[in-house]
């Protein structure tokens, strides 16, 4: 399998060929009102981050835009209950670079953004997120490099919108931790998920 490896970007650029206009023009370098209408749709938002123990990916989601434009070059994301591992703050903090894919639901198209990003505690910025008394702990100020559209065959090979519910039979999150460390009690865990979420969906 090595010898069968591309490592030469030339090679690579042979194989694939040249890129279609198509796919050239869509980039800006900031947020234009049709890409903007577009994010304000979106209510999830895949994040990916760099930092020095590696890379990482992170669903995030909210119960209206998962993002908020602070100009026409800066969105806002708050960082709402999570499970406190915080590998995407850390990430940020350590070394900024950010990607995000934003999806709304029925459509097969991805909107992607590239750049930078920052943890701000800023109160005026998390004030901006309040909603029934809570606010997020932090906002990624996220600075926008590039954004562009993906296109939709990804989606629609994978019949994302289609395809229905083909969660049966898969385990469960109690089941996967059961199965890392030996005596916990995956059931319990699974039993008490339900509550315990509704209790914490926002803050703690």
């Amino acid at each position: 399998m090595g010898s069968h490896i591309v490592k030469d970007i030339a090679e690579l650029e042979a194989l694939y060929g040249t890129p279609g206009k198509a796919s050239l023009i869509k980039v800006a370098d900031h947020l234009t009102p049709l890409y903007t209408k577009w994010i304000m749709a979106s209510r999830l938002c895949i994040v990916s981050t760099v930092g020095p123990e590696g890379t990482d990916g992170s669903p995030r989601g909210d119960d209206g835009p998962v993002v908020q434009m602070q100009d026409n070059k800066t969105l806002l994301m708050p960082d709402w209950r999570g499970n406190n591992r915080m590998d995407t703050l850390r990430n940020i903090v350590a070394d900024g670079r950010i990607s995000l894919m934003f999806i709304v639901p029925g459509s097969n198209n991805v909107i992607r953004v590239n750049g930078t990003a920052e943890v701000s505690l800023d109160p005026d910025l998390l004030a901006r997120f309040e909603q029934k008394n809570r606010v997020p702990r932090s906002v990624a100020v996220i600075h926008v490099a590039e954004i562009y559209s993906q296109c939709a065959r990804a989606l629609m090979r994978a019949k994302t919108w289609t395809a229905g519910d083909e969660s049966a039979g898969l385990p469960s999150v109690g089941e996967l931790l059961a199965e890392q460390e030996k005596g916990f009690d995956g059931s319990a865990y699974d039993a008490d998920w339900h509550e315990r979420a509704a209790a914490t969906m926002w803050t703690a």
